[in-house]
């Protein structure tokens, strides 16, 4: 459920169709995202799950499951 919300974020940031994100994918080497897109990103993730990713988190996230994980740990807590 994480993944799908997040393709939606992703897709609009990056400005692609969602069904061509998969969780193996690097942000930077697979889909192109520079910094300003990946804070946009972790932004819309925090503000959709009203959570807050901090900086030497955020840092870890380099694939789409990164962030799925990310998701997954600050909303179990």
């Amino acid at each position: 459920m994480e993944f799908e919300k997040l393709k939606e974020i992703i897709a609009d940031v990056l400005n692609m169709d969602p069904d061509d994100i998969r969780e193996d994918m690097t942000f930077v080497d697979d889909l192109g995202a520079d910094s300003l897109d990946i804070f946009q990103i972790i932004m819309g993730i925090e503000e959709l799950y009203d959570i807050e990713i901090d900086n030497e988190e955020a840092e870890k996230i380099v694939t789409v499951g990164d962030a799925v994980e990310q998701i997954k740990n600050a909303t179990n807590n």
